[in-house]
C-alpha cells in the first residue's frame, strides 16, 4: 500500500481554540455532598437550554474488555443513583449483566462544563419499571414494541412495519410495558466535576465515596 493512501486530514488547532470563559470553580463553593453540586449544574443546563440536557454518555465493556459508549436519558436521581431505561436484550444490557461497572459522562459543553460518574448498575423494580413506562409517549411506548434493540434487522421498512402492527394490536387499549423492557440505577460512587478554565488551566474536582462521605481532592487539568 502507498503513503499516499494514509492521507490525515489535519485540523489545524487555532481553528478550534478558544478560552473557556463561562465560570469557574473553587474549592470554598464546593458543598460537601456531590449530588448537591450535581443538582445545581443540572438546573442550570435547564435554564441555559442546553439540547438534551439529560443525555449522558454510558460507558461499558464487553467479555473481551473492548469499551463501548452510547447516549442515554437520565430520567430520576437522587442520592441512591442515576437511572435510566432501556431495552433487557440490548447490547448494553448484556455486557452490564456480565460486568455492572460503568462511567457516565454529562457534556455540557454550551456552558464549559463535563460531569463524570462511576459506580455499578442495579436493575430497578418491576413496577417502578412498569409505572414509567405509562408516562412515556404513546408513540415511544410502540417504539419500544417495535424494537428489538440491538438485533440486525433487514431494513426500515422491516421496523416501520413492526410499529404499525403493534400500533393496530393496541389500537383499542393501554400499550403495557414489554417484558424485555426495564431500567437501571447507575449507584456512583465517584463524582468528577470539570468546569473548563482560561489559558486551559481548568478546574476539576473529584469526589469518592469513604463509607457515608464523600473525600473531596482537586486535579490537575
Amino acid at each position: 500500500m502507498s503513503l499516499r493512501s494514509h492521507r490525515i486530514n489535519r485540523i489545524e488547532p487555532l481553528e478550534e481554540r478558544r478560552q473557556y470563559t463561562y465560570d469557574c470553580l473553587r474549592r470554598r463553593q464546593l458543598p460537601l455532598d456531590p449530588w448537591e453540586l450535581f443538582a445545581q449544574w443540572l438546573h442550570q443546563a435547564f435554564a441555559s437550554k442546553i439540547i438534551d440536557a439529560t443525555a449522558m454518555s454510558l460507558a461499558s465493556v464487553d467479555a473481551t474488555g473492548q469499551p463501548y459508549q452510547r447516549l442515554v436519558l437520565l430520567r430520576a436521581y437522587d442520592h441512591q443513583g442515576l437511572v435510566f431505561y432501556t431495552h433487557l436484550k440490548s447490547r448494553k444490557v448484556v455486557q452490564l449483566q456480565a460486568n455492572a461497572r460503568v462511567s457516565l459522562l454529562f457534556p455540557w459543553q454550551a456552558m464549559d462544563r463535563q460531569v463524570m460518574a462511576l459506580g455499578e448498575c442495579e436493575p430497578l423494580a418491576r413496577e417502578r419499571v412498569e409505572h414509567y413506562f405509562q408516562s412515556r409517549p404513546r408513540q415511544s411506548q410502540l417504539a419500544a414494541w417495535a424494537s428489538e434493540q440491538s438485533m440486525p434487522i433487514p431494513s426500515k421498512a422491516y421496523l416501520l412495519e413492526r410499529f404499525n402492527a403493534y400500533e393496530r394490536q393496541f389500537s383499542d387499549k393501554t400499550v403495557p410495558a414489554p417484558v424485555e423492557w426495564g431500567g437501571f440505577r447507575v449507584c456512583v460512587n465517584t463524582f468528577e466535576f470539570w468546569q473548563g478554565g482560561i489559558d486551559r488551566l481548568h478546574d476539576r474536582f473529584l469526589y469518592q465515596r469513604s463509607g457515608q462521605q464523600w473525600q473531596i481532592s482537586r486535579l490537575a487539568p
